[in-house]
């Protein structure tokens, strides 16, 4: 009877750690896709194409290709700190 209740109590440990481990996943895979900013990264992307284009794109016109290159870097910026924001925030970023 003493090896049952030593089985019994381990059993039960490791049950309850294994419980307490996938809680503790579960919890921080609900936190990573709430964090997950999909509309902000794709903005990203689009900024940067936008970025590229714009430096490739002949110079001059008239000094507005080089403001729309500051004012796309500058978007850039704030695009990722609102994707930071809402990192340290829990993804809503209210």
């Amino acid at each position: 009877m003493k090896f049952d209740s030593q089985f019994t109590r381990r059993g039960f440990a490791a049950t309850v750690a294994t419980g307490v481990a996938s809680i503790g996943l579960l919890a921080a895979t609900a936190q990573s896709a709430e964090a997950y900013q999909g509309n902000m990264e794709r903005a990203l992307a689009s900024l940067h194409q936008a970025l590229q284009s714009l430096q490739e794109a002949t110079a001059n016109k008239g000094g507005h290709r080089a403001r729309a290159v500051e004012l796309v870097r500058q978007a850039i910026e704030e695009t990722q700190a609102g994707v930071a924001f809402a990192d340290e925030h829990g993804g809503g970023g209210r």
